[in-house]
């Protein structure tokens, strides 16, 4: 079905645009007319497939960095709120939608929210519209969406997702705020060495080399690395590549990316970093599920792809196939050794006095108050860490240089 591009006008006067798909420019017309769009400007948008003369008629129109916009989680978590408050003020969907497209300013999403709208015009559900954009609406999203227009609760099940989204970005935040510290001294350390090691040693211990002189052990290992990343350095850049290629192509595997994943837990200290993370939003997106009225079985299914880690997510999937049987949560997530005794403790108690949920809200915020005190420990560790490393090394580097000079001034005297 063709794709229409438009420019018009709405009820109240104001400015608007988006994209509707239509069989005819006619019935593109017709169908904006009906959500209260009266066109002064439409357009057919070129489809792949189109001839070369045609691309290049209008490819100096074409905006290519729409095609990489990404829909960050901090927007949608405000058009979300947004999109909440106007479903709360009982305002009909659709034009809660118009409304929504108007405000926000992210191309990409208001391209998407312009098909939904578009979507539930022709009498789709919210739910099934998003549902289409599984990029920008995850399985979370459209399940939570599906329950509050089942309950006739949307508003406020709208208010959780945005709660939850922020919650998610906000910590998504600082474990990447914690990690940039280190990649970035480990990239400009390894710069330097490699300046140091291919350029600036070598002329310097040219003359060691010419005069045949015995030098010590640092200087000679000095020498061999240097010699290495001259001649070799192909190989080393090579070796790395390799190993980077060969862990992403294992990882793409069910079995090598089993691998990865438990071998990523036991990470001295960052394991427990990245199992924090995983409890916090395992704890968290339940909770949300199951107070959206989401059945537990549901929701288990759903968050077992949530928290990005296949051995936790075997876990999840193993509880769930027991509680089909008949049992509780806590005691096969206990089973696996993979939670700690707190959260199953908390999990416990929330079935036996009916507040599941509660209790997995309090479990998430434990964690992410852990989750914040680890990063702040990293951050005050790591910064001193890779200072003494990388002063260890030069170290290396000037003691290797220095002890022959000193050895040669000794023979000349």
């Amino acid at each position: 079905m063709p794709v229409y591009a438009y420019k018009g006008l709405n009820q109240g006067g104001r400015n608007v645009s988006g994209i509707i798909d239509a069989d005819t420019a006619k019935g593109a017309r017709l169908k904006l007319r009906r959500t209260g769009v009266f066109p002064t400007e439409l357009t057919e948008e070129q489809r792949r497939g189109s001839v070369a003369s045609s691309a290049a008629s209008t490819l100096s129109n074409i905006n290519l960095g729409q095609y990489f916009e990404r829909v960050k989680p901090a927007d949608l978590a405000l058009t979300t709120r947004q999109l909440a408050t106007l479903v709360g003020a009982g305002l009909p969907l659709v034009d809660c939608l118009s409304a929504l497209i108007e405000q926000v300013e992210t191309s990409r999403l208001k391209r998407i929210l312009s098909h939904v709208r578009e979507q539930v015009t022709e009498g789709g559900t919210l739910a099934d519209a998003m549902n289409q954009h599984p990029r920008v609406f995850d399985n979370l999203f459209v399940s939570m969406v599906r329950a509050g227009e089942a309950s006739g609760a949307l508003d406020v099940v709208l208010l959780r997702l945005a709660d939850y989204t922020e919650n998610y970005s906000v910590l998504r935040d600082k474990v990447q705020s914690a990690l940039t510290y280190p990649i970035l001294m480990a990239v400009v350390s390894s710069g330097i060495l490699l300046f140091l090691l291919s350029y600036v040693v070598p002329k310097i211990t040219k003359i060691f080399t010419e005069m045949k002189a015995d030098l010590p052990a640092m200087t000679i290992i000095l020498l061999a690395v240097s010699n290495f990343m001259q001649n070799y350095w192909w190989a080393f850049v090579g070796a790395v590549g390799f190993a980077f290629i060969a862990v992403r192509l294992s990882m793409r595997t069910p079995a090598g990316r089993l691998r990865y994943d438990r071998y990523v837990l036991n990470v001295p200290y960052f394991g427990k970093l990245i199992r924090k993370v995983a409890l916090a939003r395992f704890s968290r997106t339940l909770s949300t599920l199951l107070t959206s009225g989401i059945g537990l079985l549901q929701s288990l299914d759903i968050v077992k792809n949530v928290v990005s880690n296949t051995v936790l997510s075997q876990a999840i999937e193993d509880a769930r196939n027991s509680i089909r049987e008949g049992q509780s949560i806590a005691p096969p997530l206990k089973r696996s050794g993979l939670f700690p005794s707190m959260l199953i403790h908390m999990i416990a108690v929330g079935e036996k006095s009916g507040e599941l949920e509660q209790m997995l809200s309090k479990a998430a915020d434990t964690y992410d108050n852990e989750v914040d005190a680890s990063i702040a420990s990293l951050t005050s560790i790591m910064q001193p860490v890779m200072t003494l490393l990388m002063g260890g090394v030069v170290l290396f580097i000037v003691l290797a240089i220095l002890l022959p000079i000193f050895t040669l001034n000794e023979l000349v005297r």
